[in-house]
C-alpha cells in the first residue's frame, strides 16, 4: 500500500484552486442514470471513489470516460439495474445508485454498501423511502432488491436529516407520478447542487437548502453538461493545515457560504481570515487559542467531516478544547496516531478533550480511515522531524492527489509505492 512521507516544520505559502466535490460529483453521476443520453460533468475531481462510480456505471453498461476534469458518460446503454456486488463493497456512495435503477427500469438489486469504518451507517431511511414512493422491497443474506411498476409521489418525514437518503428520494421522485414532500430533509450543500443539476436535466424540484424539498414528477429528463460545486471539506482541509503550520494561504475557487461554521472556529482560535468573493486567505503567526466546545452536527453545524482535522489545530492550540461527535461513534481512530506523535488528547464516549502541547512530533502512523488519514497528513506538515503516513489509499478517496496539493504550497511531502517482490518461477 502507497504510504506519505512528510518532512514537516514548513509554514505553508500560497494559493491554490479547490477541486471539485466529491460528495456532490458521486450522486450527480448516479442521477445521470436518469436521462439517456451523453452527460458532460466538469470540475470532477480524480479520486478512487469516483473511479469506483464509473466502474460500476460501466458495469451497468454505461461508457464512461475521465479526461481531465472532465467525465463523459453516456447512460443510453444502460442495461442492467443489478450493481455489482464487489464494486458496491469498496464504497458506501455506491447506495445513490438505487433511487435512479428503480426509477428508470423499475427494479433495482443491491448489497449493504461498504466504504470507511467510521461507525454504523444504516441504510433503512434510504430503503423507507424508497418504500413510501411505491417500491417493494426485499432483504435476505446482504441482498436488498426493490421492485415497483410506477413510483407515486407521496409526503415523505425524515427521522434523521440523512443525506444520502434525501438525495435517493429526490433522484426517485424526479421522475415519479405526483408530487413528493420530503421534510426534515439535510441541508448540505451537495444536495442543492443536484438539485441544480436535476433541474437541468427537466426536473421540478424546490427547496434544497432547507428542510423541506418538493419534487414535481415530470415525464422525460434529457442529458445535460454540469459543472460540480467546490469540495468545502477539501477547502476546510487545506485551510486548517495552514493553521496549523502558522503559514499563509489563499484559497481560489471556493463557496465561502458552505464555510461558515470552520470559518467562525477558526477565528475564536486566533487564525486571521480575509475573504472576496470567491477567495479566501487564512494567515496564522502564532500559536493558536484553544476552543472550549465544538460539536459537530448536520449540515449547517460543523461538520464531522472536518472534526479530525480540526482536532490537529487544537491539539497545538494554547489551552484546554473540547469536541462533541454526535454523527459517527468510530470518528476518533485517529486519537490513537496523533497520541505516537505527542498529542495530549483523551476520549470518553463522543467526546475528546483536548490539551494543547507546543509541539508535534515526527512518528510513521497509520491511516484508519479518510478523514483521519487528512488529518495525520496535517498533523505531519505541522510536526518537528519525519511523519509517514501509511494506508494512503484511505485518503485517495476524497482528496485528488494530496501530495500534490500540499507540494504547491511548499510543503515537502512524497508519495512512496511499494515495489512488487521477485516473482518465485520456481513455484
Amino acid at each position: 500500500m502507497d504510504k506519505l512521507v512528510i518532512e514537516g516544520g514548513i509554514p505553508l505559502s500560497g494559493t491554490i484552486r479547490i477541486h471539485g466535490a466529491k460528495n456532490a460529483a458521486l450522486p450527480i453521476l448516479a442521477a445521470s442514470l436518469l436521462a439517456e443520453g451523453v452527460h458532460s460533468l466538469h470540475n470532477v475531481p480524480k479520486l478512487l471513489d469516483i473511479e469506483t462510480m464509473l466502474a460500476i456505471m460501466e458495469r451497468l453498461g454505461c461508457t464512461a470516460a475521465h479526461d481531465g476534469d472532465t467525465v463523459t458518460v453516456d447512460t443510453a446503454s444502460a442495461c442492467s439495474s443489478h450493481v455489482p456486488e464487489d464494486l458496491m463493497k469498496q464504497m458506501r456512495s455506491s447506495i445513490f445508485l438505487m433511487g435512479p435503477l428503480l426509477a428508470r427500469f423499475g427494479e433495482v438489486t443491491i448489497y449493504q454498501p461498504g466504504g470507511c469504518a467510521i461507525g454504523e451507517r444504516k441504510i433503512d431511511l434510504h430503503l423507507r423511502g424508497l418504500e413510501s414512493l411505491g417500491a417493494e422491497i426485499e432483504e435476505a443474506n446482504g441482498k436488498i432488491s426493490c421492485r415497483a411498476k410506477r413510483l407515486k409521489g407521496c409526503d415523505i418525514h425524515l427521522d434523521f436529516p440523512s443525506v444520502g437518503a434525501t438525495e435517493n428520494i429526490m433522484m426517485a421522485a424526479a421522475t415519479a407520478e405526483g408530487t413528493t414532500t420530503i421534510s426534515g430533509a439535510a441541508r448540505e450543500p451537495e444536495i442543492q447542487d443536484l438539485q441544480n443539476f436535476l433541474n437541468r436535466m427537466g426536473a421540478s424540484i424546490i427547496g434544497a437548502g432547507t428542510d423541506t424539498i418538493t419534487i414535481q414528477g415530470v415525464q422525460k429528463l434529457l442529458p445535460c453538461s454540469y459543472e460540480v460545486i467546490p469540495d468545502r471539506i477539501v477547502a476546510g482541509t487545506v485551510m486548517i493545515a495552514a493553521a496549523a503550520t502558522r503559514g499563509d494561504v489563499t484559497l481560489a475557487h471556493t463557496n465561502v457560504g458552505h464555510l461558515n461554521s470552520l470559518i467562525h472556529v477558526l477565528k475564536r482560535a486566533g487564525v486571521q481570515i480575509t475573504v472576496c468573493n470567491d477567495i479566501i486567505n487564512i494567515s496564522c503567526m502564532g500559536r493558536p487559542r484553544a476552543v472550549e466546545r465544538i460539536v459537530t452536527s448536520p449540515y449547517p453545524s460543523f461538520p464531522t467531516d472536518l472534526q479530525s482535522q480540526i482536532m490537529v489545530l487544537l491539539a497545538l492550540a494554547d489551552g484546554y478544547s473540547v469536541i462533541k461527535e454526535t454523527v459517527f461513534e468510530g470518528r476518533f481512530k485517529h486519537v490513537e496516531e496523533m497520541a505516537r506523535m505527542g498529542a495530549d488528547i483523551s476520549t470518553h464516549l463522543n467526546r475528546a478533550f483536548i490539551r494543547g502541547v507546543k509541539r508535534l512530533y515526527g512518528a510513521t502512523v497509520e491511516a484508519t480511515d479518510l478523514r483521519a488519514g487528512a488529518a495525520l497528513v496535517i498533523a505531519g506538515l505541522a510536526a518537528q522531524g519525519t511523519t509517514v503516513v501509511e494506508q494512503a489509499h484511505h485518503i485517495d478517496r476524497g482528496y485528488d492527489g494530496i501530495e500534490l496539493l500540499f507540494q504547491k504550497l511548499g510543503a515537502r511531502i512524497s508519495r512512496r509505492t511499494p515495489v512488487p517482490g521477485p516473482i518465485d518461477l520456481a513455484n
